[in-house]
């Protein structure tokens, strides 16, 4: 910590609000690919490729908006047919 007068300034090297930022809940997760958010949860529990990433925190999902693009994209090409 470091005092400047009768503030004190705590530096942290990462700061909480990219995290916050980054994580999706499964609303969140839902909105971003226009589903309902059953589907999100279906999806969790799928023990196959197609289960979205993510992750609990005691009872709450939690997903990296990375890890969702990511998924999406493998998706989409794992979806493609070659004519």
């Amino acid at each position: 910590m470091k005092s400047n007068g009768s503030a004190l300034c705590v530096a942290e090297p990462h700061a909480p609000v990219s995290i916050e930022r980054s994580l999706l809940t499964v609303e969140e997760v839902a909105a971003l690919l226009k589903v309902p958010p059953s589907w999100v949860y279906e999806r969790t529990r799928l023990r196959t490729r197609e289960r979205i990433p993510g992750f609990r925190l005691g009872k709450y999902w939690r997903f990296r908006e990375s890890d969702i693009l990511a998924w999406l994209e493998r998706q989409r090409v794992g979806s493609r047919t070659d004519a």
